[in-house]
């Protein structure tokens, strides 16, 4: 036994260990708890869902209304490898569960789906008061450190405990919003068990731009309304905001993926901007050219394609001499302005993380093959998806696919030997 200092640890064995009180944690023990067995949730902050509830304060976004099959191709590469867990707890059945704890759902008109409330919060204390009345034991302020003797060691306010578990899951998340637990500190004690961990990278986050100092200090905040973004992600219409780093929001989180993936290749990575969707280049350069010469720059730009303001002082910031241009080479920019990024910004600032647990790390039930009896879920395994729904729902998704497998594992060992406990690590 550990012994920290003069004391030994408190020593606990719980049926089913869930480490991580996130969408995935959650979801796991409502499968496993409806199922019947022992369920210990155990997370390091004062109480649970906290990414959550921030995340939901002025809009809980919990999937996307889109055609199945579209909605599938959002996670990318990883699609193939959560299909199983999807087809499983799809969009549809994600809407009957929230409608069930009360959320009573409805799709906006960008096709994203939210309870009627939109908080976050009422869904949450709906769905812990399930949890509890079905017998869930919840553990507050116990911050997992490791394994010891192939149990859980914790941190505590009361000092260190090991608990014993007969199957475990982590639902860690990733290293985005570290304040609200999820800090990416796993990946050291699995990497160091011999797990296959691709490095932890920002997703859905903004990007670093060498902006001038007059055009930050004048335009951060400000919002680029009504453009269509083009990158490898494909032509996405929407708006960001202008930050003092460089772009925000969601117009740019939806590129985030390819950008990152540009600038890794180090090819250079730009957002190419059409500040006018509405309008074609021929039709701008027409107008463009029917001005009188006489007309300001200002007022051509907003006379022949609708620019002005921080789209008119974006043009002048990225072509600082496109008012000497043909009408042509304006039309031009206008239509496809490239605005060149020069990195992401920091993991702490994303809403999500790429990278993570490999897929070839764990077998087809989410358990570690290094590791067998602890199984992993959420977003500590190695996807990433665009904001709109996708993120929650492969949560709940690989939180209730893995309890799955906890399930058949606690019934085979069962079936094997009643009275022992299956292998720990």
């Amino acid at each position: 036994m550990t012994v920290v200092g003069n004391k030994a640890p408190v020593v606990e064995t719980v049926r089913v260990a869930i480490v991580g009180g996130g969408p995935a944690g959650l979801a796991a023990a409502e499968v496993l708890a409806a199922g019947g067995h022992q369920v210990h949730i155990f997370d390091a902050m004062p109480s649970f869902g906290r990414k959550v509830l921030l995340a939901g304060k002025t809009g809980l976004n919990l999937t996307h209304s889109e055609p199945y099959e579209t909605f599938v191709s959002r996670y990318g590469a990883a699609a193939s490898h959560l299909r199983k867990a999807l087809d499983a707890f799809t969009p549809q059945d994600v809407i009957a569960w929230a409608d069930g704890l009360g959320g009573k759902c409805f799709t906006g008109s960008s096709g994203r789906v939210f309870p009627k409330v939109m908080k976050a919060s009422p869904l949450m204390r709906a769905w812990l008061g399930r949890l509890s009345n079905m017998g869930v034991q919840f553990h507050t302020r116990h911050r997992w450190t490791g394994f010891s003797n192939g149990k859980l060691r914790f941190e505590t306010p009361d000092g260190e405990t090991l608990v014993g578990f007969d199957a475990c899951l982590l639902a860690l998340g990733g290293a985005s919003w570290p304040r609200m637990g999820s800090d990416g500190a796993w990946t050291t004690i699995l990497g160091s068990a011999g797990v296959d961990i691709a490095p932890l990278k920002p997703a859905n986050c903004g990007f670093d731009v060498a902006w001038s100092e007059s055009f930050r200090a004048r335009f951060a905040g400000a919002p680029l309304k009504s453009v269509t973004a083009t990158s490898e992600a494909g032509a996405i219409p929407g708006e960001f905001v202008i930050s003092g780093h460089g772009i925000e929001g969601s117009l740019v989180y939806a590129h985030s993926a390819a950008l990152r993936g540009a600038l890794e290749r180090g090819t250079g990575a730009s957002l190419i901007l059409d500040l006018a969707p509405g309008r074609t280049e021929t039709r701008i350069a027409g107008d463009l050219s029917r001005l009188p010469a006489k007309v300001s720059f200002s007022n051509r730009l907003r006379k022949a394609a609708g620019i002005e303001g921080v789209k008119g002082a974006l043009l002048r910031e990225l072509v600082p001499d496109i008012s000497a241009h043909t009408p042509e080479n304006i039309a031009g920019y206008i239509k496809s302005l490239p605005v060149p990024v020069v990195r992401p910004r920091p993991i702490a600032e994303a809403i999500s993380s790429a990278g993570g647990i490999r897929w070839e790390a764990i077998d087809e039930a989410f358990m570690l093959e290094a590791l067998p009896g602890v199984f992993v879920a959420g977003e500590m395994i190695d996807w990433e998806a665009p904001t709109g729904g996708y993120l929650l729902t492969a949560c709940l998704a690989t939180g209730r696919a893995a309890a799955q497998g906890i399930a058949m594992r606690l019934t085979a060992a069962k079936a094997v030997a009643p009275s022992s406990a299956s292998r720990e690590p």
